[in-house]
């Protein structure tokens, strides 16, 4: 439910921004960014030190893609953020830290339309929080791990390996967004370089507090981002020759873990039922016909592996892609893409009963994980129906449908086991967005 309301207040947000002045200057914006921030670990650090070991360093790296909409002066936009901490060690063990925001962001320009732009904005959002310490178990075989999981801890808050609807709390941010434009293509598109410095908080005090311990430090800090990207000003282009839009997306692979369960099964665990659920963005652009665009979603299983375990079967997977539109008649399109990405595999047994976290640190063995990586490419259709939200507005509410097929490069082994008939699955997606 919180992502649905995310999805009405972006699509509500762009409709009436885009109403404040009918016939007047549009561009949207797409950019990928990566970063550092400042946390203030203060509290874990203390905690830390008082064991006679190493603080973990206050910052973490950020991963993340932003979509934003202009009219006139004001700003409209969605951000997904990817942030990891960096690691330290507590004797055998491997402390590591990552947080995930999704953002939904409003703002000023206070510069002309140009080349040049200054913005001031703020974001709003939420977030999940993953605190672990773990040992390396790479030359385990998936049996070996089913015989003996507990490999330290893992804490999650909102976990999304159970699923993207999760993300949870309430974080915010604010800050200043400087961009320059660079018009070296060929096409209407133009490349945009952008730099955001500004500030993460979580405005309630103790929101992040797992098992004992407040991790609300982990959510905020000072950033510094860069980033680049595509630009469409409307000066370049006519009408539906150009668009760039952003769509959520729901949907099912229909695959199993035929593999993984069987070895469940051999060592007294549940097996993972169902299909595997996913949900996530897809940034599509459009010029002439030609498609191009990027995709990120979660794929997601989850459930009791037995009395004293859960377990969760997640992948994030991301996807640049490139195509042609087929079909364009009146408000309907069909399109043909080609995408080639990367995606993950995590298997998750987490432990129903843990001590408090002063404890915990002391006596870790509770919770294990296995992963993997590799590359990723899908064929993808699509159809779509595109809906004015006005008879004045140069935007659309746009619903589809999209199907694929995903093919693994790479055995993606879950100790010894490949997985890479689950990776390969056909998949159903259906999309909402806005495309001004």
């Amino acid at each position: 439910m919180r992502l649905v309301a995310f999805v009405f207040v972006l699509i509500i947000s762009t409709h009436c921004i885009f109403a404040q002045g009918l016939n007047r200057y549009q561009r949207t914006t797409f950019n990928v960014f990566f970063g550092t921030s400042g946390a203030n670990l203060q509290g874990l650090d203390d905690f830390l030190e008082d064991r006679g070991e190493e603080p973990l360093p206050n910052n973490y790296r950020t991963y993340g893609l932003a979509y934003q909409s202009r009219f006139n002066d004001f700003i409209v936009g969605a951000e997904l953020y990817q942030n990891n901490g960096a690691n330290g060690m507590y004797g055998d063990y491997t402390l590591d830290y990552r947080t995930t925001r999704l953002f939904l962001n409003v703002g000023y320009s206070f510069t002309e339309e140009g080349k040049f732009h200054l913005i001031h904005y703020m974001s709003m959002g939420v977030g999940y929080l993953n605190f672990q310490m773990l040992k390396e178990v790479n030359d385990y075989t998936l049996d070996d791990f089913l015989d003996n999981p507990a490999n330290g801890f893992i804490l999650r808050k909102n976990d999304i390996t159970q699923g993207s609807n999760k993300l949870g709390g309430f974080l915010t941010e604010i800050g200043f967004e400087v961009g320059y434009d660079l018009n070296i293509l060929p096409s209407e598109e133009e490349i945009s370089l952008i730099a955001k410095v500004g500030y993460s908080f979580n405005p309630f005090e103790e929101s992040w507090k797992i098992n004992g311990f407040t991790f609300d430090n982990l959510q905020s800090g000072a950033f510094i981002r860069i980033g680049a990207g595509i630009t469409l000003p409307e000066e370049n282009y006519f009408y539906r020759d150009a668009s760039l839009g952003i769509h959520f997306i729901y949907g099912q692979h229909f695959s199993k873990p035929n593999a993984l369960n069987q070895h469940l099964r051999d060592n007294g665990y549940k097996e993972l039922s169902g299909v595997p659920q996913n949900l996530g963005l897809k940034i599509l652009g459009e010029n002439r016909g030609f498609l191009y665009g990027l995709d990120v979603y979660n794929v997601t299983m989850h459930g009791n592996a037995n009395e004293n375990y859960l377990q969760s079967l997640n992948s994030v997977r991301v996807y640049g892609n490139m195509g042609q539109k087929i079909i364009d008649l009146n408000d309907w399109e069909v399109g043909l893409l080609g995408g080639l990405g990367y995606a993950n595999l995590r298997y998750s047994l987490m432990h129903k009963r843990k001590v408090p976290f002063p404890e915990l640190i002391d006596i870790p063995d509770y919770d294990g994980e296995l992963r993997k990586g590799g590359m990723m490419a899908k064929p993808e259709v699509y159809l779509a129906y595109a809906l004015s939200l006005s008879k004045k507005d140069k935007v659309d509410l746009v619903l589809s449908l999209n199907g694929g097929y995903e093919l693994p490069i790479g055995k993606y082994k879950l100790g010894d086991v490949s997985m890479s008939q689950y990776m390969s699955s056909p998949y159903l997606q259906l999309g909402v967005g806005v495309r001004p």
